[in-house]
């Protein structure tokens, strides 16, 4: 569970991620949603998908901080905002700021991490660090 500075401290990053996908549009469609999500445990990785259909790869962050994985983005309406003479019979997609944290207790090597991003699905790799490897530390002759 996050204390209640560490979900601050979140809170601020994701609208941070927001401020920086704000830049590059001129207007963020309204609402907040949160795409479907998978997180599989693997022997060798943690993985984490994501449907992102109709959403393009620059419009995607990915972070992670204080062993929270956060997702965040935007997604929009091809051709823009409808008319306001528009009359729907059915709406279903949403549109708009999503957001997906997902809290890691596993022990990872975040410097091997990947995601991709392929006909509308994102896939977070997050290897695992070996702890059965053996690491040798050099020491240092302090003088």
């Amino acid at each position: 569970m996050l204390s209640f500075p560490e979900a601050t401290e979140l809170a601020d990053e994701v609208r941070r991620l927001f401020e920086d996908l704000q830049q590059t549009h001129d207007a963020a469609p309204g609402g907040l949603h949160a795409p479907p999500m998978d997180v599989v445990e693997r022997e060798e990785s943690l993985e984490v998908v994501l449907d992102l259909a109709g959403v393009a790869p620059e419009d995607v962050r990915v972070l992670f901080k204080n062993n929270t994985l956060v997702v965040a983005g935007c997604k929009w309406p091809a051709g823009g905002p409808p008319e306001r003479t528009t009359a729907f019979h059915l709406v279903e997609r949403s549109f708009g700021r999503f957001a997906r944290a997902v809290r890691v207790t596993a022990t990872l090597d975040l410097s091997r991490a990947r995601a991709t991003m392929t006909e509308g699905e994102l896939r977070i790799r997050l290897p695992r660090l070996n702890s059965g490897q053996e690491f040798v530390i050099p020491i240092e002759k302090v003088v």
